[in-house]
């Protein structure tokens, strides 16, 4: 299934029925009266939070949503039939946008949650509600309310307790890869991930769930590359890890170059906790390692961990920091297992 995190929907609810102009007409019955029944309501349209979905591709192939208008009444105080309702399933995560993709109208963080975003239109008074003592025989009724009409915008953010930041082939998708049983594609050029990828890790018997987007790079946040359309996947997290490449040879402009980045994003992104890793550390040799950590823990002012996706050294290290963000306390009674290889 293809991921689609963005998609434009036109919605609109259904109008009321008219009222019903009518008298009662039958032998032996004088002076019957009317009886023109009241128009149904028209449907509205709402959003729902579901489970099993997550992502919007459901919403490329069809972007109109309108519910059905309400019936008119009918004579002998028959009211018209309400119309159906009509209700947008969506992934948990969902935020729902007006059309300048700016406005958040509702952001559906939790399963069964519900939004009416266009209410159906009332229906209007048959002539019956209109009789009085002054006005026995009255020959008006009401038309039904319009529907609203509009158009929004549907965006998807993943929602994950961690979220893999870094540079094109920084090792994301392979530290991912390696502590959970997602499996995304892994290759030897930048840009390997194009879609983001979740993967739910375990560490002293505890799970969360970590995502993985596509790699930044400068000027991101002006286009270029695949821009930071997918920032919006980390929002939601509660710790951001931080992978830099250490095969290269500036680690602390790589550094920079993605914090730059996020800042240029939104400051909130940037000011979110956050756990630097000196990755591939497999490739380098001690005095090489020791020299890229103390350069890199010199740029970011803060301890640097080191790790390897491909051979496992110091990824429970890593995982441990991550956790002791999300849940920072251990319940009563626990100890952190000990050392040893790592195995997902």
């Amino acid at each position: 299934m293809k991921f689609l995190d963005l998609a434009k929907v036109y919605i609109r609810s259904g109008g009321g029925g008219g009222g019903a102009v009518s008298f009662r007409r039958e032998k032996f019955i004088e002076y019957g009266g009317p009886d023109g029944g009241d128009g149904g309501s028209g449907g509205s349209v709402w959003v729902e939070a579901v489970e099993g979905l997550n992502t919007l591709i459901d919403f490329r192939y069809q972007q109109h949503f309108f519910a059905r208008s309400g019936q008119p009444g009918m004579g002998k105080q028959r009211t018209g039939k309400d119309g159906d309702d009509i209700v947008l399933r969506v992934p948990v995560g969902t935020e729902i946008l007006e059309e300048d993709q700016e406005t958040v109208i509702a952001d559906m963080t939790e399963v069964g949650q519900r939004v009416q975003l266009a209410r159906g239109g009332n229906g209007g008074f048959g002539n019956l509600h209109f009789k009085s003592s002054t006005n026995q025989a009255p020959r008006r009724a009401n038309p039904g309310q319009p529907g609203v009409e509009r158009t929004i915008w549907l965006r998807l953010k993943l929602i994950a307790d961690v979220g893999l930041l870094g540079l094109p082939n920084a090792g994301k998708s392979t530290f991912l890869a390696a502590t959970s049983n997602a499996r995304p594609k892994i290759a030897d050029y930048p840009f390997t991930t194009l879609y983001p990828n979740l993967g739910v890790v375990g560490v002293d018997g505890h799970e969360f769930v970590v995502a993985d987007i596509p790699g930044l790079i400068e000027g991101a946040s002006e286009g270029r590359g695949l821009g930071d359309l997918f920032l919006g996947h980390v929002e939601r997290c509660s710790v951001l890890l931080h992978l830099v490449d250490g095969t290269s040879e500036a680690v602390a402009e790589d550094y920079q170059t993605i914090i730059g980045e996020l800042e240029a994003y939104a400051s909130a992104l940037a000011d979110k906790p956050r756990v630097t890793a000196l990755n591939k550390i497999d490739a380098l040799d001690a005095e090489t390692l020791a020299e890229r950590k103390a350069e890199l823990e010199a740029a970011c002012g803060a301890p640097v961990l080191t790790c390897s996706g491909v051979s496992g050294d110091g990824v429970r290290e890593v995982l441990r920091a991550l956790r002791a963000h999300i849940s920072p306390e251990l319940p009563e009674g626990e100890a952190p297992q000990e050392d040893g290889p790592w195995q997902p």
